[in-house]
């Protein structure tokens, strides 16, 4: 039986420091397979929340205040980061530079 090695977490932005508030979104066996998921978690919200109208900024600036923040807890984890992520797929998505 193969061992689930790499736990994602998600802190609620809109409940930021609130530990309480943190959940799990499952166990994978590669920390690859759990930054897909990671990933998965960041781009399911933007394109829920963006507007035709946003900037990078302004929809970077909507996630800090109310996206989920997935991170990885395992044995040996990768340099992914959720918020270098969103920053990237908020120009992506806009076609803006955000500032």
């Amino acid at each position: 039986m193969t061992k689930l090695k790499y736990l994602v977490m998600i802190d609620d932005n809109f409940h930021f420091m609130d530990e309480s508030e943190r959940y799990s979104s499952g166990n994978y066996t590669t920390y690859e397979e759990a930054v897909e998921k990671c990933k998965q978690i960041v781009d399911e919200f933007l394109e829920d929340a963006i507007n035709p109208e946003d900037s990078a900024g302004s929809l970077y600036t909507c996630w800090l205040m109310y996206g989920e923040n997935p991170f990885i807890i395992g044995e040996t984890v990768g340099d992914f980061s959720s918020t270098d992520y969103t920053k990237l797929r908020c120009e992506k998505l806009t076609g803006t530079i955000l500032n």
